[in-house]
């Protein structure tokens, strides 16, 4: 199969477009053909196309800083001489002076097909900025590791953020070309949008269900370290939003429901059984330990639980990571009533709202996990409405069937 990197080098009449263009990338360390040479360096080596900027995400260009709010300056290209704007920095939209170093952007990030992974603001930045000057945007697409599943309630009017662009589910289901393309629809953009598609992508199929057993796993993000964090990406993400550990700090981070240092891990997995088996479907769920060298409980010994979605264990359909998390807040919370499990100290710029609620778009996890009375079926019933209406409204924007 090719990616849509893979494709415009392939194919000369794809590229025709760009002659006597000039052409930016938007890139990050996964950014690789499928001889992982680096967009940027395959790119510059086409003697059909002018490269006059690069633009890095959050986390950079080079994907070396760790945390969220960490900010990467611009810099000049060493080997190229172009200028690398930080779209994570100073700004987190793209400013007049930047779009004016090209004509056609060129899109090239792995996305993990979550609501929450900025990427998918910055390529709605990237649109509204487009049409606002008369640019085009490309997406060169590459795959949602986590396949097609929905999961999640929508993200609420006001509640936008750089974590939540617009009314979108947790787990979208989406490749960021198709992204687009119901970005362009529901924010009513005029700009000119194409996406190079793949080729050969199959995301029912086993066993990656998304990922392409032919394509290595390059982090996207310092923290992204395979399929398995991928898979249960659109929970662990919410202890982001928490007291709790995400595992940062340790070799396996967001694989974990929590770590802590004052959870019974045992008790909590016994607890999450009777509330709700079901959710607990599609995976394997094991007890550890670990010590974070930094981060949340730095230097102090964590019981924890941790998730496998991946080999014998995995099954596509019925994994659901979102409820899965849900379901350890809650078990937490019916076992240790006053635990303090929201984090409240700002979040990717956010300063008046809980994390967890930017993170969910809403206040109804957090609700909905404080509230004694509230049984797994009333979560189950909000979102189950959530979901369908997404995947109504996004079938139309699906390129690959």
């Amino acid at each position: 199969m090719k990616f849509g990197i893979d494709r415009l080098l392939a194919e000369q009449e794809l590229r025709k477009p760009l002659l006597g263009k000039r052409v930016a990338l938007v890139a990050h360390p996964a950014s690789v053909t499928q001889g992982l040479v680096h967009s940027l360096d395959a790119l510059a080596a086409c003697s059909d196309i002018t490269l006059t900027a690069a633009f890095g995400p959050q986390h950079g260009l080079k994907g070396d800083k760790q945390d969220n709010m960490v900010e990467t300056d611009d810099e000049l290209d060493p080997a190229y001489g172009i200028p690398i704007f930080s779209l994570y920095g100073e700004v987190r939209r793209p400013t007049p002076a930047m779009m004016d170093t090209a004509d056609v952007f060129l899109f090239d990030l792995q996305d993990l097909g979550c609501r929450i992974y900025t990427f998918v603001t910055t390529l709605l930045y990237m649109l509204e900025a487009a049409a606002a000057q008369g640019k085009s945007v490309w997406v060169l697409d590459r795959p949602n590791p986590a396949g097609r599943p929905v999961e999640g309630t929508l993200l609420l009017p006001g509640q936008e953020s750089f974590v939540g662009a617009g009314p979108m589910v947790m787990r979208h289901g989406l490749t960021l070309g198709e992204m687009g393309q119901w970005f362009v629809d529901h924010f009513k953009l005029d700009v000119d949008y194409r996406v190079i598609p793949m080729e050969g992508w199959q995301p029912d199929a086993a066993p990656g269900f998304g990922w392409p057993d032919s394509r290595i796993w390059i982090n996207p993000s310092p923290n992204a370290a395979n399929l398995n964090m991928a898979r249960a990406y659109a929970g662990t993400v919410m202890l982001e939003g928490t007291t709790l550990s995400e595992g940062r700090g340790t070799t396996r981070p967001l694989e974990v429901l929590f770590g802590a240092p004052d959870i019974d891990a045992v008790k909590v997995l016994g607890e999450m059984h009777r509330l709700a088996p079901v959710w607990l479907a599609g995976c394997a769920i094991r007890p550890c330990w670990f010590e974070p060298t930094f981060h949340k409980h730095q230097g102090q010994l964590c019981n924890a639980l941790m998730i496998h979605a991946e080999g014998r264990f995995y099954d596509h359909i019925a994994f659901s990571p979102w409820r899965l998390q849900a379901l350890a807040f809650k078990a937490i919370r019916n076992l240790y009533p006053d635990y303090p499990i929201w984090r409240d100290f700002p979040y990717e710029y956010e300063f008046e709202r809980l994390a967890i609620d930017v993170i969910n778009g809403g206040p109804a996890l957090r609700e909905w996990v404080d509230d004694r009375q509230a049984a797994a079926g009333d979560l189950d019933a909000l979102a189950a409405v959530d979901e369908q209406r997404w995947s109504e409204e996004t079938r139309r924007f699906l390129l690959y069937r």
